[in-house]
C-alpha cells in the first residue's frame, strides 16, 4: 500500500513538473496597463510567428523585462496583472 501510495505521488509529481500556475493578476486592470506599452509596439509580438514566449514563465519574464524600459516601472502585481491579460487575450497558457 505504501508503495502504491509512493509511486502515485512520483507520477504525480512528473506529470506537473511543467504545471504552472495561471498569473495571480487582474486581465481587466492589465488590459488598462497594457495600453502603456503600445507606445513602443504593437500587439503584432503577441501572434505567430512574431511570438516568441513558450510558456507562462517566458511571458511573465518578458513582461518584467520590458518593465525594465517603462518609467516609472510597473510594480509586482501590475506586472501580475499584465501577465494575466496577455495570457487570456493572446498566449492561452494553462
Amino acid at each position: 500500500m505504501k508503495v502504491a501510495a509512493l509511486c502515485a505521488g512520483a507520477l504525480l509529481g512528473a506529470f506537473c513538473a511543467g504545471c504552472e500556475a495561471p498569473p495571480s493578476g487582474d486581465s481587466a486592470k492589465g488590459a488598462r496597463l497594457h495600453d502603456s506599452c503600445l507606445g513602443c509596439h504593437g500587439t503584432e509580438i503577441y501572434l505567430p510567428p512574431n511570438a516568441k514566449v513558450k510558456t507562462l514563465t517566458e511571458l511573465k519574464k518578458e513582461v518584467e523585462n520590458w518593465n525594465d524600459r517603462m518609467n516609472p516601472k510597473f510594480d509586482d502585481q501590475e506586472v501580475e496583472d499584465i501577465t494575466a491579460y496577455l495570457n487570456s487575450t493572446y498566449y492561452k497558457f494553462r
